[in-house]
């Protein structure tokens, strides 16, 4: 799932996860009808293929969640992510599902977290009430967080919790929800984020402490939960620790869930990025992969044409 001034940035982080509530409908545009008349850019079905929504309905052409709905269906996506439960009837209506459901807590879900027991209380009772979400309507996982490293997570001043305690804490809060989470039959994916780009208040997290994906699966495997992954965002492990098609291997027990984006600028994947996708979509496939892969970047450009070149290339 900032830098230290983005609290104040005009794309507050506050709406991003919360778009929903504010997205208001508007009508097909012209784009929309040339994707569907193009056909499916997912046609072999491997790789399943989801939309994070706060990407475009903030950050693109505030695409409200049926227009969101029928372009996953006209690209071929079979999912629609980050998506509050209110709206769930309406990914069922177009027969999708939610991949990982928000985390239920206000403002940025990222900033408190697991790593921090003055938070766990709320964290672990908001995850729950997703998770309880996620059973009735048979989706599978719910984002987590280690959340900031400060000891009050939105005061840099507070002092820093040591990366050994954090990931004390974090072992020990998830220990607490991973039997519930099992009962239920979800995943709690917790994130890897970058902390290097301070440029935007979603292209990079500056004060997050789970920004080594090493770091975060030693976590994972310490809980030892079938219920308790990694969500492995190819855009923040290029950006943290690079490597990526052969730590999927290393890390293929502990990955639950995998998000995308071209590097640098978190936009879309195209040819000005460094990132080659389709090996890494490969590789998902020879390690056994068989959740979802979500298209998480920014658009630059015409949001519908970069979508579909991403589900395209993604579609190995």
């Amino acid at each position: 799932m900032p830098a230290e001034s983005s609290r104040d940035h005009a794309f507050n982080r506050r709406h991003l996860l919360g778009a929903a509530v504010m997205s208001a409908a508007i009508a097909p545009a012209a784009g929309e009808l040339a994707v569907a008349a193009e056909g499916p850019a997912a046609t072999k079905g491997r790789i399943k293929q989801s939309i994070v929504y706060w990407c475009f309905n903030i950050a693109g052409d505030k695409w409200d969640i049926e227009q969101t709905c029928k372009v996953a269906k006209d690209l071929g996506c079979v999912s629609v992510e980050i998506v509050e439960p209110k709206y769930w009837d309406t990914l069922k209506k177009h027969g999708l599902v939610c991949a990982i459901a928000p985390n239920g807590m206000p403002g940025a879900p990222f900033v408190k977290g697991f790593n921090n027991p003055k938070y766990h209380d709320e964290v672990i009772a908001r995850t729950k009430e997703v998770i309880d979400a996620c059973a009735a309507y048979g989706f599978p996982s719910v984002i987590a967080f280690t959340g900031y490293k400060w000891r009050d997570a939105e005061d840099p001043k507070s002092g820093e919790i040591s990366r050994e305690e954090g990931a004390d804490n974090c072992v020990a809060g998830l220990k607490k929800i991973a039997g519930y989470a099992e009962q239920k039959g979800v995943t709690i994916c917790v994130e890897h984020l970058n902390t290097r780009d301070d440029s935007h208040p979603m292209k990079g997290h500056p004060g997050y402490q789970g920004d080594d994906v090493d770091y975060l699966a030693n976590i994972i495997r310490r809980v030892g939960s079938p219920r308790v992954k990694l969500l492995f965002d190819i855009y923040h492990v290029q950006i943290m620790n690079g490597d990526v098609i052969r730590r999927l291997e290393q890390l293929k027990d502990v990955i639950g869930h995998i998000h995308t984006a071209g590097n640098p600028g978190r936009a879309e994947l195209d040819d000005q990025q460094e990132i080659n996708f389709p090996p890494i979509m490969r590789k998902l496939l020879d390690i056994g992969y068989t959740g979802y892969v979500g298209q998480e970047f920014i658009p630059t450009r015409d949001p519908l044409v970069g979508l579909r070149e991403a589900v395209k290339l993604c579609d190995v």
